[in-house]
């Protein structure tokens, strides 16, 4: 057994190569923000699916219950059991499918809300807790044309009445998802919101109470007043990115991620020489090259060699050659009194320059959801403001 002493040595090495940094007063301060947009009835859900977004699940989640947000949302049922092992205690809709007894028992066991997607999961859940003398609150979903999860919006009516008087089964709320939320033509936001409309008509006409509505992700939330209901669930804008460029004005959010390494070796190199694997750059003069301790295990894209720049000393520097597994070279020419340890900001600010997951993902033709998750466990997260002691959290 390690000693304690060779327990903490080992714990600090692991921010001595690379680390992800999270702002946790940046991601109050955008809850904050959020709920400036919404009305005193309308609550909000933080979606802390996968991770936190990479930003660690259970520090998130007790931040944005601190600044306000009264309900969680996760993706997975260990994503919810990992938050009340935490001793989080507020409600945790797990917005994925599921549909067996064991996982409906594991729900119940952890006090997670289970979406409700097709009559036969009903009828599974409902038979499921027929030992029980209590109900399960359950959201049923709807679908207005994201074409995923939920019950076709034509059969919301008949789908509700029958959750409504099935025994063990609590009605807690009706929601759907929008598929181009984050784009400048409304035409089908606006159609998705004409079929919610409908179907919550439906519902009303059957007699049955209205539970809780809810519609609006991010970029909803962002655009249109008209489609918060009575919550909001927002993922992406909580660690402070945009859904899309024209939705910036809005309001002001703060990124909360850095992605950090430190130079781990510096050697000078002469014209002509080659860099990385495939020799994919090839030195156009006498320059000097740093080695840092970061790569694509750790989420840093390979796609991205020699296309991106990282910030030393607040300075933008060239990345250069392929990207490996676990190391990412870089032209210091112009740095020529660059020390070993010194630290380099792949992603975040530094001095007046900043580069963001945006910026990755207009280089990739993707999305900034995915840069944010893909940033593995072996980098550890470092809450900034406390203590530099590592906080990691388990892959699930």
């Amino acid at each position: 057994m390690l000693s304690w002493e060779e327990s903490q040595s080992i714990s600090s090495m692991r921010c001595d190569r690379a680390w992800v940094e999270v702002d946790v007063g940046a991601i109050a301060q955008n809850v904050r923000e959020i709920q400036h947009l919404l009305s005193p009835k309308t609550d909000l859900m933080a979606v802390i699916k996968a991770d936190a977004y990479g930003h660690g699940a259970v520090t998130v989640a007790q931040t944005v219950l601190q600044a306000g947000a009264k309900w969680l949302g996760v993706a997975t049922i260990p994503e919810g059991i990992e938050l009340r092992e935490a001793g989080i205690t507020a409600p945790v809709q797990v917005l994925g499918a599921t549909y067996t007894p064991d996982q409906l028992r594991a729900m119940v066991r952890w006090r997670l809300e289970p979406t409700l997607c097709t009559p036969k999961q009903a009828f599974v859940f409902s038979e499921t807790l027929s030992d029980h003398a209590y109900s399960v609150p359950v959201h049923v979903k709807i679908d207005t044309g994201m074409s995923r999860l939920g019950a076709p919006w034509q059969e919301a009516a008949e789908f509700v009445q029958l959750v409504d008087r099935l025994p063990h089964l609590e009605l807690s709320s009706i929601y759907s998802h929008l598929a181009t939320a984050d784009s400048e033509d409304p035409t089908v936001m606006q159609l998705q919101h004409q079929r919610f409309q409908t179907a919550i008509q439906q519902v009303q006409e059957t007699g049955i109470a209205l539970p809780r509505l809810h519609f609006a992700n991010s970029a909803a939330t962002l655009s249109d007043r008209q489609l918060h209901y009575d919550m909001v669930r927002v993922g992406l804008g909580i660690y402070g990115l945009y859904p899309a460029p024209h939705l910036r004005s809005r309001l002001k959010l703060q990124p909360a991620l850095q992605v950090k390494a430190r130079v781990t070796h510096i050697k000078a190199i002469s014209a002509g020489t080659g860099v990385s694997y495939g020799h994919r750059y090839i030195a156009d003069r006498d320059m000097r090259i740093a080695v840092v301790g970061i790569g694509y295990a750790d989420g840093v894209p390979r796609n991205l060699s020699n296309q991106m720049q990282v910030l030393i000393r607040g300075q933008q520097v060239r990345q250069i050659g392929s990207i490996t597994m676990d190391q990412t070279m870089l032209d210091v020419s112009n740095i020529p009194d660059l020390e070993l340890g010194e630290v380099v900001t792949l992603l975040g600010q530094d001095g007046n320059n900043s580069i963001t997951a945006d910026d990755w993902a207009d280089k990739l033709g993707t999305i900034s959801w995915e840069i944010l998750c893909g940033f593995k466990h072996r980098l550890p997260r470092i809450a900034v403001g406390q203590t530099l002691e590592c906080w990691e959290q388990a892959a699930t």
